[in-house]
Parts: structure tokens; C-alpha cells; sequence
């Protein structure tokens, strides 16, 4: 049991560091593109630090972190992962746990990555955008000795032009809901305690 959930942190990790670009001018339109473009910079950056590893682990999380900016909506991934609890919650609660949830992603999900080597990603069954198109999911497969695991990419298309990231899943496993229920969990533990929540958060699947 233990090696599979090292093994889904891992994949996890995978699933949201290919899914990083800096902030650019120009708001690229094609999530497609958006995607396959992320997939090489996140390589290089692996790369660049993986050999160094731990010792330049602060330089690695940043250059991560700033792939993930304008990329990844994690205020609305946090609001969805604290479900029926977000209603009660203040607006400084709401970002104080998106702040937790995304730096907790990064390190944890950063450190996973750095077992992967020479996995190939494939993007599957492209369709074209319709005329007005806010929502796509993005289908790739990482295939990596004779397996096969199913990417799911689920992009919504802001008000800017941009497409962001707001859920992913694994082989059919949906990462949001894995989060909400740790979430209801430990909030059920607290009492309904909000600030324990987030005081005590981790991002490391259960």
C-alpha cells in the first residue's frame, strides 16, 4: 500500500508540473498548444536541477512555482476542495489555504517528479474549439515502460483569454476529490474548525 501511494504521488506530480508556463504578453489561446509547450520547459528545468538536488531544492521549487503562475487557478481549486465549508469560511481564510494548498503542491508534487526519467507524453484525441468554447478537457497519456497512464486535463477559459487549470485525474482518479475529502475529513475531526484546517494542511495524498 505504501508503494502505491508513493507511486500516485508521484504521477500526481507529473499531472501538475507538466502543467506549468511562465506569464507571457500575449495570451496564448489554444490550450492544446498551451500544454505541449509546458511539457518542454518543465524537462528543462528537471534537468537543470536534478542532478544538484537537494541542494539547490529552494532555486528548484522557485522555478517551478513561477512555471505555475497564470497557469494553474488554485483560489478556485482551494474553494472547491473546501466544499460545503467554503460558505462558512472568510475571504482571508479562502486565501490563506489557496496560498497553503498551492506552496504545499509545489514542494511536495516537485519532489515526486525528480524520479522521473525519459517517460514519454503523448496528447490524444485533439479536437478542435468551437466558436466560444469556455471549458475543455486536454487527454494525454504517459507512457513509460510498456504503461499507459490516462492524463485528464480539465481548462476553463477566463474572462483574459487564458486557460487555466482548475482539475485533474489519473487513470479515472479525480485529484480535486481526493483533496475535498481530506478536506471534509479533517474538518469534521475539528469540529468544523476552519483555521485548524488550514493550520494543520498538507498536500500529500492520504
Amino acid at each position: 500500500m505504501t508503494l502505491y501511494k508513493n507511486s500516485l504521488v508521484s504521477f500526481f506530480a507529473l499531472i501538475l508540473l507538466l502543467l506549468a508556463m511562465p506569464s507571457q504578453s500575449q495570451v496564448i489561446e489554444d490550450p492544446y498548444q498551451k500544454i505541449e509547450s509546458v511539457s518542454q520547459q518543465l524537462v528543462e528545468i528537471i534537468a537543470a536541477h536534478q542532478k544538484e538536488y537537494p541542494k539547490n531544492e529552494m532555486q528548484y521549487f522557485d522555478a517551478i512555482s513561477n512555471l505555475m503562475n497564470g497557469l494553474v487557478d488554485f483560489r478556485y481549486i482551494a474553494k472547491k476542495v473546501m466544499g460545503p465549508y467554503r460558505t462558512m469560511a472568510t475571504q482571508q481564510q479562502i486565501a490563506l489555504f489557496a496560498q497553503i494548498f498551492r506552496q504545499g503542491l509545489i514542494e511536495t508534487y516537485s519532489r515526486g517528479l525528480l524520479n522521473y526519467k525519459n517517460q514519454k507524453i503523448v496528447l490524444v484525441e485533439q479536437k478542435p474549439l468551437k466558436n466560444g468554447q469556455r471549458k475543455v478537457v486536454i487527454k494525454q497519456e504517459i507512457r513509460s515502460s510498456g504503461n499507459v497512464f490516462p492524463l485528464e486535463y480539465f481548462m476553463a477559459r477566463k474572462k483574459t483569454g487564458e486557460w487555466m487549470v482548475i482539475n485533474m485525474s489519473l487513470s479515472g482518479i479525480n485529484l480535486r476529490d481526493i483533496f475535498r475529502n481530506q478536506f471534509l475529513q479533517a474538518a469534521q475531526k475539528s469540529s468544523g474548525d476552519i483555521d485548524t484546517v488550514i493550520a494543520g494542511w498538507t498536500s500529500e495524498l492520504d
